[in-house]
């Protein structure tokens, strides 16, 4: 049959048309309905991010020139659609290190190196930030694909309620959280055109309260090799932690502390020489009635 005539034939234009008569025919209608899904799919996807970034938004209390940084700073490693937070991140950390220094110098300028160092570690280390995250429910916009750190999230969200402030390493908070907060400061520096003062005023407003040095309390293990050297005791620590999750204190051949958490080591550490610092200081005072 020739061209014009099969053109010309009505059955020949059914059967192109006709799904059920040919096979490519119902291959491209498929491809087409896809799309058209595909394209539905992506414009509400773009409408809840451009929603969600409103949210945002306000809850930081900045509004960004460029809302791609603020969704990267939003974005994890695991989320692969989109560049992570990591370079943001290592601003913002330099940079809340700095606006922290500046503002801890003139307000205590009676407190030594040492102790403004200290100061400025707690407002700054890895479970104040992320309890500025959970505060503020960063985590609810956090872009991930990783089933195991929105657990830990919830793990670390219940066991801050134990402790107002800071727990000074008694439980572990998932480092994925203080990074948000970190790039999200990253973010509002560079999209601030690098001004301190701008990015100084929404992260002073975020880290609120900041721990004073009236608040400021002494790692676990310094805080018990310190009273045992106070009361002249003999303090030792026991390593079971690789086999069994487990850290015990021993002082003068007595079992006065134990520490258990199986996910890490320090927190098990701190465990122990927390309860061994209760033990001690409660056989003091019930010596003392």
């Amino acid at each position: 049959m020739e061209l014009n005539s099969m053109a010309s034939s009505p059955s020949w234009w059914r059967s192109l048309f006709s799904p059920s008569r040919n096979p490519v025919t119902v291959h491209c209608f498929k491809r087409l309905q896809e799309y058209a899904n595909l394209k539905l799919v992506t414009s509400s996807q773009e409408k809840k991010a451009l929603a969600s970034l409103k949210e945002m938004e306000k809850i930081i209390g900045y509004k960004f020139k460029e809302k791609s940084l603020l969704q990267q700073a939003f974005t994890h490693s695991s989320y692969q659609e989109s560049e992570s937070y990591e370079r943001l991140e290592y601003v913002g950390d330099s940079i809340l290190n700095f606006l922290i220094s500046k503002q801890q110098f003139f307000m205590y300028p009676n407190l030594s190196p040492g102790s403004l160092t200290a100061l400025r570690a707690a407002n700054v280390d890895t479970e104040k930030l992320a309890r500025v995250a959970v505060k503020y429910n960063f985590h609810k916009y956090l872009r991930h694909e990783n089933p195991m750190l929105s657990k830990q999230i919830q793990v670390f969200i219940k066991a801050i309620e134990k402790y107002p402030f800071h727990s000074y390493g008694l439980i572990d908070a998932p480092k994925t959280l203080a990074d948000v907060v970190e790039s999200t400061i990253g973010a509002i520096y560079v999209d601030s055109n690098s001004s301190i003062d701008t990015t100084w005023e929404v992260a002073k407003n975020l880290l609120e309260p900041m721990i004073t040095p009236e608040m400021l309390q002494q790692n676990p293990v310094r805080k018990l090799n310190e009273l045992c050297h106070k009361k002249k005791l003999k303090v030792r620590f026991r390593d079971k932690w690789l086999k069994e999750g487990i850290y015990e204190v021993i002082i003068d051949n007595k079992l006065k502390g134990k520490g258990v958490y199986k996910a890490k080591k320090e927190i098990a550490l701190n465990r122990a020489a927390e309860d061994a610092c209760n033990n001690i200081l409660n056989s003091t005072s019930e010596s003392l009635k």
